[in-house]
């Protein structure tokens, strides 16, 4: 018997789960329709059937192959088979604008309510469209979205519920897909949870809710909705301030109420793990259900039953994540073997268990919290105990706690740079610190609390000090921990051939840790005169040592050696963004996009509790995802919310080297903020004036054309700083780039004015950047001011530049009808390709050596 079927035959089941997921990971990357499924499952059911009837020798090892298939084709055939109803071609519509329609149904999931803000999923059962005189039945999933209009509606939302019977008018539309290059794609989301449209609905007056008297499982998770919601309430009153939502998202999964800077903390830290109820939870659960058995007098067998048959209620009572699934099932069948008396395997039940659950719901392979939870699973398992065994504690539980925080850190690496674009060298010993603390003795004490607070909010206040006393310690670990700023890495997303060779390479290198642990003990207890490892033994450590250092390096800084220059205009709506990367490797960001709301007194009850910040959901997540370190230079053209909104997370989030901005100052809190940050951060600032220059590189410099310098030394403060835009020239392997801010009419004449004035070769061209046609101001990419606006880009302005390209950063339908069609026609008349965000979503253009490449997220319908 040769090695691969000794192991096939030893742990069968683990090889075929891996198969299972092989084949499906290689269905995500085949587009949808290149495999016939059925035509393939038919090859590998005959492979599979010679394997068996011939009895090859291999046929052990080559099983994985028509699993592997057959999982792909189960893939494909459940993926072709999850389309909407309501669009058969899903192309019906633009995503943009919306289709009137009338929906019944019933509520399937939790109502939340945020600010004026409600959002729910309704499972569909019958619709009406504009145009039709009869409702026509569907069975579908559409994700509902409540805009309330009066503050009396916010008490008439927060009467639905889960199982509802709804009757609903609103305007129907395809989510929004990925608009910038590496950003997050709501409809391909929503699609993983077999939703294909949304609904958005003005007001309540266009949503008829009435209960339902069904008895399915609905009604089960509306109880369990109104218990968990019970259960928050509760802990509101038992733990103060901000500790109240930080105990919800541990104890029972509600992290809504959880302050967003404190998550933010954690997530820094590598702590989420302890914010999302999974294994450790359940384990802890368990111990506790089989601790007061035993107090109780009840037998070892009675007592494991107990535990198995509450286990679903806790995962129900937690909100049934994929994670705390995931350790339920685990737990219950360990459970049943252990009070059958068999021999369990940990490492066969998680794969079993997750085998299970890939088969119910494909969708879970691209679930980041399965993901996270089986594969840490499984390294804890299969690594814990060698690692324990090489590690020179005299403590046992020393040597586990040690070991599990290494596993578990080295097994978790590659996904948290993956999905989260960052690592904090300071994780391992936040880890060690705080989750020994957290899970041993803060979720127990916190949970008694919670129960007896149920019955006396006295009793449970008394339980919870101690509780709270340990919160603090918590919090006071983290905000440390969290100020060791220069151990908080940005990595760049990685490739799958990156994460493969980094578990490989880390895999190798604990095999042969492993080997040189065996033998050393077994030289110390006399068992070998002589180590018999030779010199490739020898040198195994330090080869596979290196091995992942160079990984980790290449992985922090895979386009070091690249030469290439970036501009890309990025889709912040309607606002600017530009980010620009030299072929030196030095990060320029020019403004960061913002969102302008307009609050009329009497509205605070409008307020969200985490509202959307483009700089946390889009800006800085585009930024990590791309490698940016640092920023060299950020440079604001002017201090208008759509242009300054996103850079408060820029500031707080990413090292910025300078600032640069046009010296003047606007009132206003995100202002006064922002420049605070940046003094607290003691990052230099510098007002920028006609003549100034920045030289970024050997290749890229930027030329300031605007505004002119004055006498004024001191900040001025201005309220219109249209007026006031930076102006300025960039210019990166030859190419020029004009960049104008929101700049309007008479300040491109004073402009204009200024460089017909100069005597010398204008400021927007060098003298080694003549043209053919001798023409010396002309650009080849125009960044068009003010979105486009009326206001702007006159002809005179267009007769100078003479752009080959011009750009439009432009939200999506915005309310000011941006851009202005005379705009348009001009910029066409001029001869100039025009990129526009709302149509194109984000523009980036490439430059290596005198090549200029265009590239767009969108095509342009």
């Amino acid at each position: 018997m040769n090695g691969t079927e000794r192991f096939l035959l030893i742990r069968p089941v683990v090889v075929y789960a891996w198969a299972w997921v092989i084949g499906y990971a290689a269905a995500v990357k085949l587009p949808l329709g290149q495999l016939n499924p059925e035509r393939t499952f038919i090859a590998a059911a005959a492979l599979l059937a010679a394997l068996i009837v011939f009895r090859l020798p291999w046929r052990h090892a080559a099983y994985v192959i028509p699993l592997a298939l057959t999982a792909c084709c189960y893939y494909q055939w459940t993926d072709r088979l999850n389309v909407s109803e309501l669009l058969p071609d899903n192309a019906a519509i633009d995503f943009n604008e919306g289709l009137p329609v009338q929906m019944r149904g019933r509520i399937a999931s939790v109502v939340s309510i945020d600010g004026d803000k409600v959002s729910f999923v309704l499972n569909v059962s019958g619709i009406l469209t504009e145009g039709e005189e009869a409702e026509w039945a569907v069975s579908e999933k559409v994700q509902i979205t409540v805009r309330l209009l009066e503050r009396d509606e916010v008490a008439m939302a927060n009467a639905w519920g889960r199982g509802d019977d709804v009757m609903l008018s609103g305007e129907l539309k395809l989510p929004s897909s990925a608009r910038n290059f590496g950003g997050f794609d709501y409809r391909n989301y929503l699609r993983t949870q077999r939703i294909h449209t949304i609904v958005s609905i003005k007001g309540t007056e266009q949503v008829h809710v009435t209960g339902s008297k069904a008895m399915d499982w609905l009604a089960v998770l509306r109880m369990n909705d109104r218990i968990r919601s019970g259960l928050g309430e509760t802990a509101g009153r038992l733990f103060p301030g901000e500790q109240g939502g930080y105990m919800k998202s541990l104890l029972i999964g509600l992290r809504v109420d959880m302050d967003p800077y404190e998550f933010q903390q954690f997530s820094r830290l590598g702590l989420t793990h302890l914010l999302a109820i999974s294994g450790l939870h359940v384990a802890v659960f368990v111990a506790v259900i089989l601790w007061i058995a035993r107090a109780a007098g009840v037998t070892r067998e009675t007592g494991l039953l107990i535990a198995l048959w509450l286990i679903p209620f806790y995962v129900l009572l937690t909100g049934g994540s994929p994670s705390v699934i995931r350790a339920g099932l685990m737990a219950m069948l360990a459970l049943y073997a252990a009070r059958r008396q068999w021999l369990k395997d940990g490492l066969h039940l998680v794969c079993i268990v997750g085998w299970g659950m890939l088969v119910l719901n494909p969708y879970y392979l691209v679930d980041v919290g399965f993901q996270l939870s089986f594969l840490v699973t499984l390294g804890l398992i299969a690594a814990v105990p060698p690692v324990s065994s090489l590690l020179p504690f005299r403590s046992s539980m020393v040597n586990s706690t040690v070991a599990v925080t290494i596993v578990s850190q080295a097994v978790s690496f590659p996904l948290s740079v993956y999905y989260f674009n960052q690592f904090s060298l300071v994780s391992w010993i936040a880890n060690m610190a705080l989750v020994p603390l957290v899970s041993f003795v803060v979720t127990p004490l916190g949970s008694a609390a919670l129960l007896a607070g149920e019955l006396s909010i006295a009793v449970g206040k008394w339980l919870a000090w101690p509780v709270v006393k340990l919160n603090g310690i918590t919090s006071w670990v983290v905000d440390l921990l969290d100020r060791f700023t220069l151990f908080h890495l940005i990595w760049p997303t990685p490739s799958l051939g990156w994460i493969a060779g980094w578990y490989g390479s880390a895999g190798l290198l604990l095999a042969a840790l492993i080997r040189r642990g065996r033998a050393q003990k077994l030289l110390h207890a006399n068992l070998l005169l002589d180590n018999p490892q030779g010199w490739r033994h020898k040198a195994a450590i330090p080869f596979y040592a290196l091995l992942s250092a160079l990984l980790l390096i290449y992985g922090y800084s895979p386009d070091r050696l690249e030469r290439t220059g970036i501009v890309s205009f990025l889709d912040v709506g309607q606002g600017d963004a530009i980010w620009i990367h030299t072929p030196d490797d030095r990060n320029v960001l020019i403004d960061g996009g913002g969102t302008v709301t307009f609050r009329k007194k009497g509205e605070e009850w409008k307020e969200r509790a985490e509202p959307f910040d483009v700089g946390n959901k889009l800006l800085v997540p585009l930024l990590k995802k791309r490698g940016v370190h640092r920023i060299d230079t950020l440079i604001i053209t002017h201090l208008d919310a759509d242009h300054i909104g996103g850079l408060q997370a820029v500031l707080e989030q990413i090292p910025v080297k300078q600032m640069v901005y046009n010296g003047t100052y606007k009132r206003g809190a995100g202002t006064a903020k922002l420049f605070q940050t940046a003094l607290d951060k003691q990052i230099p600032l510098m007002s920028a004036n006609r003549g100034d220059r920045l030289q970024l590189d050997g290749n890229t410099d930027i030329q300031f054309l605007y505004p002119a310098a004055t006498s004024e030394t001191e900040v001025i403060e201005e309220s219109k700083q249209n007026n006031v835009s930076l102006v300025f020239m960039l210019k990166m392997n030859g190419f020029r780039f004009l960049m104008t801010g929101d700049m309007e009419k008479p300040e491109e004449e004073e402009l204009l004015m200024l460089e017909r004035e100069d005597e010398t070769v204008p400021l927007a061209a060098s003298k080694d950047a003549q043209l053919e046609d001798g023409d010396a101001s002309k650009v080849d990419v125009l960044k068009v001011a003010h979105h486009g606006s009326k206001t702007s880009t006159t002809e005179e302005w267009l007769s100078l530049w003479k752009p080959s390209i011009a750009v439009i950063s432009v939200g999506v339908s915005n309310i000011y009808r941006h851009p202005a069609a005379e705009v348009v026609d001009r910029i066409a008349s001029h001869e100039a390709k025009l990129f526009r965000t709302d149509k194109n979503g984000e523009v980036q253009m490439r430059m290596k050596g005198d090549v200029l490449q265009v590239m767009t997220m969108l095509k342009e319908h």
